[in-house]
């Protein structure tokens, strides 16, 4: 049996958001992902982990924030973000699984910032966004290294927001893919595929996910 895909709309204090869920058969474990703050769920890592994941016996649950629910274009400040983060978390938990917080760049910070105080089993931080573009001394690891539970960082190689050689030492696993930017977009002249740089992703996410204690 395949995973099935539902929506919810959740009120928060941020306003409304909404989950699209992706459920496995059996699950043991609740991977909840977030966008970025110039896209949405539709973004090719999230998709493609949403498709790989459920037969891991992993339910994805792809959360957009209110302000894109609402269809605006420029995302909040981050107090806001983790106000809408915190509203969806209570439906994320209430299956009794172990929730996994997740999500890439802005996504993947909320997940970090918030992980300890919500209870999160783990966090996956896709593109991290450990500085600004061009701009190393405005370094955000203290939101990455303060998560407090396991987590992996999955990083493309020419990521301008942090490539994985500027990361500092921590308590956490790193998956990096050649040659992909903030996106994970490879060039056409790159040894490997776009598919290919996808497979390393889910890959990597799925060996990390099944290490993870229940």
């Amino acid at each position: 049996m395949g995973p099935v895909t539902d929506t919810q709309l959740i009120e928060t204090p941020a306003g409304a958001a909404r989950i699209t869920w992706q459920r496995a058969a059996r699950a043991r474990l609740v991977l909840a992902l977030s966008h970025g703050a110039g896209g949405g769920i539709d973004a090719r890592d999230l998709q493609a982990i949403a498709d790989a994941l459920p037969t891991h016996r992993v339910t994805v649950a792809l959360v957009e924030q209110p302000w894109r629910v609402a269809g605006k274009k420029v995302a909040p400040a981050p107090k806001t973000l983790d106000v809408g983060w915190r509203g969806v978390w209570p439906v994320l938990a209430e299956a009794g699984l172990p929730v996994v917080a997740g999500g890439r760049s802005a996504g993947a910070r909320v997940a970090c910032r918030t992980a300890a105080e919500l209870g999160a089993h783990a966090v996956l931080a896709l593109s991290f966004p450990l500085h600004p573009p061009g701009r190393p001394e405005k370094s955000r690891a203290d939101e990455l290294l303060g998560a407090g539970v396991p987590t992996l960082v999955v990083q493309g190689g020419n990521d301008p927001f942090g490539r994985p050689g500027e990361f500092p030492e921590g308590e956490y696993e790193m998956v990096e893919v050649p040659f992909g930017d903030h996106g994970f977009a490879v060039p056409k002249r790159a040894s490997l595929s776009q598919d290919e740089a996808l497979g390393i992703i889910t890959d990597g996410i799925t060996r990390w996910a099944g290490s993870l204690r229940e």
